[in-house]
């Protein structure tokens, strides 16, 4: 089976990319270069103590749950094409057209797709890995959201199929994780609940199987932009005292739920 990842560069995202390569005959990758959570927190004024934490923190999270390592060298069945963060849109479908013959695409955290791209992704069923449970949280920085909101039990991944518009095609499925004991760890746990369940239902051939549904908007809690994330709003994150495990799961709200549990 080929797959076409459409991703970025961070550690997880290099994850995501060495994962599907061990499961899968040909990944076929179009990578985007975005500043990494530790160049973040190196950008940030150093006065602004609590931002600078903030992303450490998010940044050592994601090392211990995805490891040290840079992931820097791929094995041979996997080919990148990397290519500047905002210049995704620019590129024509013909200069895609190597990485745009596969039998699956997904998508995870790449920039706002539009134009011939998004309409290609939309006409081959592209699945979308959105770090957030929709249709409650929808938009950026979800989880952090969730977490601000002590919404603990909507912390998490909606698989959906991708859309024109942001975070609201028909869900396929969430993603969950049951590692509650720090709030960093839980978070990034759910990007790698995600990853794990995606490879898992593709290999079974259940995702291709399962019935999608269109998203509620009347239940959304939350539609959030990169603008509303802000040093006033981590200060108060920092000042909330959320119990991860005060709110129970309840089944209702997810659909064909996967749970990550170590």
């Amino acid at each position: 089976m080929k797959v076409t990842l459409i991703t970025a560069n961070d550690i997880r995202h290099n994850y995501l990319i060495n994962l599907l390569a061990k499961n899968f005959e040909q990944i076929f990758v179009i990578q985007e270069s975005f500043i990494d959570l530790d160049k973040k927190s190196q950008k940030v004024d150093t006065k602004e103590n609590l931002v600078v934490d903030y992303f450490r923190k998010v940044s050592k999270a994601q090392r211990v749950i995805f490891g040290h390592e840079n992931f820097s060298t791929y094995s041979n069945n996997v080919e990148i094409l990397k290519i500047r963060s905002g210049k995704i849109n620019n590129i024509s479908l013909i200069d895609f057209s190597k990485f745009l013959n596969s039998d699956v695409y997904i998508v995870f955290g790449s920039s706002y797709l539009k134009g011939d791209l998004i309409k290609f992704l939309i006409k081959n069923n592209a699945i979308n890995i959105h770090m957030g449970i929709s249709p409650f949280y929808r938009g950026s920085d979800c989880n952090f959201w969730a977490l601000y909101d002590n919404n603990p039990h909507l912390v998490g991944a909606t698989i959906h199929f991708i859309s024109e518009g942001l975070d609201n095609g028909s869900i396929l499925y969430h993603a969950l994780s049951n590692l509650k004991n720090d709030s960093f760890i839980y978070s990034m746990s759910t990007v790698k609940s995600a990853f794990l369940s995606i490879v898992e239902r593709i290999k079974s051939k259940l995702i291709f199987e399962m019935k999608s549904v269109k998203q509620d908007k009347s239940k959304e809690i939350r539609y959030t932009k990169k603008l509303d994330f802000n040093k006033e709003v981590i200060s108060e994150y920092f000042s909330k005292k959320i119990d991860l495990n005060k709110k129970k799961f309840d089944e209702t709200l997810f659909k064909d739920p996967f749970y990550l549990d170590q």
